[in-house]
């Protein structure tokens, strides 16, 4: 039985991703979403909690992993950020590896990944579409977010791999500075590619 064709989307922040991934979904297309899997492996009771504690003691309790607290203690330092990576990724690894599983028999698959080009994390992907925004729609967009201020937005772009390089490296780019319908549209018009490559019986 062949494998579903297997779609990577990334952008950066403020570029739209959560509303395109939205937009997949709707058009009935599984999609897994690399951050949430995240939130619940760090969450209460979450599988992640004692490998955690014990790389970084007092960041967890009874809600899970305290995000500001474990942020504090690996922004800026790349061995601590480097521990909690080999703590988490391969979790989430196994994670995709089952929803692909379970999700087998479809002809699209889209994997919702952040960081994909920023952590190397093309490998096993058909295709990566990028989410894209005009640098002033994706500036208020930001800005607008609650705690937001413009030397955070600055320090998270520079963490992040340029939206023209993402672009030059995409095989798609979906452009969510146009009216949401048209946004849609192409969503759409890009399933109904991808899918067409991949036929089921």
């Amino acid at each position: 039985m062949s494998q579903p064709f297997v779609l990577g989307l990334t952008g950066s922040i403020g570029m739209g991703k959560s509303a395109v991934a939205a937009m997949l979904r709707d058009a009935g297309v599984p999609v897994f979403d690399a951050d949430a899997q995240v939130h619940r492996l760090q969450g209460p009771g979450g599988a992640l909690l004692p490998a955690i504690e014990a790389a970084f003691p007092g960041v967890t309790g009874p809600q899970g992993v305290d995000r500001g607290a474990l942020g504090a203690l690996v922004f800026g330092d790349p061995a601590a950020l480097a521990r909690l990576e080999a703590i988490v990724h391969p979790a989430v690894a196994e994670a995709r590896a089952a929803f692909l599983a379970a999700h087998a028999d479809a002809p699209l698959v889209v994997f919702d990944i952040p960081l994909l080009f920023e952590k190397g994390h093309e490998a096993g992907l058909d295709a990566v579409a990028v989410v894209s925004a005009p640098a002033a729609v994706q500036r208020a967009r930001v800005l607008a977010r609650p705690g937001m201020t413009a030397e955070k937005f600055e320090r998270i772009l520079a963490l992040q791999v340029p939206d023209a390089d993402k672009r030059a490296r995409a095989d798609h780019v979906i452009d969510t500075g146009l009216p949401l319908a048209e946004t849609a549209r192409v969503v759409n018009d890009l399933v109904a590619t991808l899918q067409a490559k991949n036929p089921r019986p």
